[in-house]
Formats: C-alpha cells, sequence, structure tokens
C-alpha cells in the first residue's frame, strides 16, 4: 500500500470531483495556498510504510509564501509563524533542542512524521477560505484509514478541531496525545509543559521503533 493508491481511491468519489472543480477554479482566480503542486506534499515525504506520528492542523499559513504542504512548517527562509515559534519553545523546553529551527519540518517528515492539515488549501490572507468544501471527508478518511490499518501511530491532536479527530481514531491500538493548539491565543493554556515530544519519543521506544531527532 502506498498514500498514491489512497489519494487516488478518493479522487475517483464524487465528493472528491466537486472538490478539485472548486481547487482548481480558485487556483486560477485567487493566489491560493500551497502551490498546487505541494497540497500533497505531506504524503510524498512521509512514507506510508515509515509512518510512525501523526501530527494534525487546521488549514494551511494564509500569509504569502508560507504554506510548503506540511501542517506547521514553512521554507527555511521565511521568518517563523507564531504557533512554529511556541512549537519551538516547547521542543527546546521539553529535550533541549531542535533540528528544525529555521521552521522547515521537512527532516521530520522523512523520518515517518505525517504532518497533514484537516483542509489542504487556503486562500491569501483568509483563513478557512475553503473549510467546508470537501477536504475534512479526505483527511477524516486518511486518519480513519490509519487507524483501521496501523498499529502503534502516535497521534498528536493539538487544539479543539484536531482533538475531534480523536473518535476517528482506536485507542486499543493507538495512543493519542492532546493539547491546546500552539498558536499565541492558547498555547498558555497547556500546549506549553505537554512534553508531546519526550512523550512521542518514549512510546516510540517502548514499541521498538525509532525516536524521532525533533
Amino acid at each position: 500500500m502506498k498514500w498514491k493508491d489512497i489519494i487516488q481511491e478518493e479522487q475517483e468519489k464524487e465528493y472528491y470531483k466537486k472538490l478539485k472543480q472548486f481547487i482548481d477554479d480558485r487556483y486560477e482566480k485567487a493566489v491560493v495556498y500551497p502551490k498546487k503542486e505541494n497540497i500533497f506534499k505531506a504524503f510524498d515525504l512521509c512514507e506510508y510504510d515509515e509512518t510512525k506520528v501523526v501530527i494534525l492542523g487546521q488549514d494551511p499559513y494564509h500569509n504569502p509564501n508560507q504554506a510548503q504542504g506540511l501542517a506547521f512548517s514553512t521554507p527555511k527562509n521565511m521568518k517563523n509563524p507564531p504557533s512554529m515559534v511556541n512549537i519551538l519553545k516547547e521542543i527546546h523546553s521539553d529535550i533541549g533542542s531542535s533540528t528544525c529551527d529555521d521552521g522547515d519540518l521537512t527532516p521530520w517528515a522523512k523520518q515517518g512524521v505525517l504532518l497533514i492539515n484537516a483542509v489542504l488549501s487556503v486562500e491569501e490572507n483568509q483563513p478557512n477560505s475553503h473549510k467546508n468544501k470537501g477536504w475534512e471527508i479526505f483527511s477524516d478518511t486518511v486518519i480513519k484509514h490509519i487507524s483501521d490499518k496501523k498499529e502503534g501511530i502516535v497521534f498528536l491532536l493539538w487544539g479543539a478541531p484536531a482533538i475531534k479527530k480523536s473518535k476517528l481514531i482506536d485507542e486499543k491500538k493507538h495512543h493519542i496525545l492532546t493539547a491546546p493548539h500552539p498558536s499565541p491565543l492558547s498555547a498558555y493554556r497547556g500546549f506549553f509543559g505537554c512534553a508531546h515530544f519526550s512523550r512521542t519519543n518514549e512510546l516510540l521506544k517502548a514499541m521498538g521503533k525509532k525516536e524521532i531527532i525533533w
């Protein structure tokens, strides 16, 4: 099984055909992020068989050129957005250092961290502009597939929308760690101090899996 097989299966469904029409139209008429070729980048970088951890975001960054197809991640040359700043603060507090201080989380993805958003596209300066167009069905299907077909995945669910996805995950087979969203609006309500990075590695180690170099 590969991610492309799952994606292709979804693309043949009626909801996705409507979503594609909408997406194609918006990319033509508006500035949409990430670049169209990067919509599925999270799946390109994190191989299906290697997936160990899932981090779920809401929708891509909507400021110019920040979104790159990986939840929370930005290109190396961009200033880190507030959520990424807070993620790095928590990593430093939790385990002392990070290999991704530049905000580019590609190294995480290549180690088996699937960084997906519930909604995979957004228009410039318009958060949630592609909400309720079909992407949620797609991302829910991916989460449910991982839950059903895999074992011992660590899910990091940050913020209320992500935490609601818990119902799609079989807790008997997987590990779910929840916390408030790392945005400046909520990070101080419990994201800081959640220790999700060390806890994830403890869980992976206990399962005999290679730990993530955060």
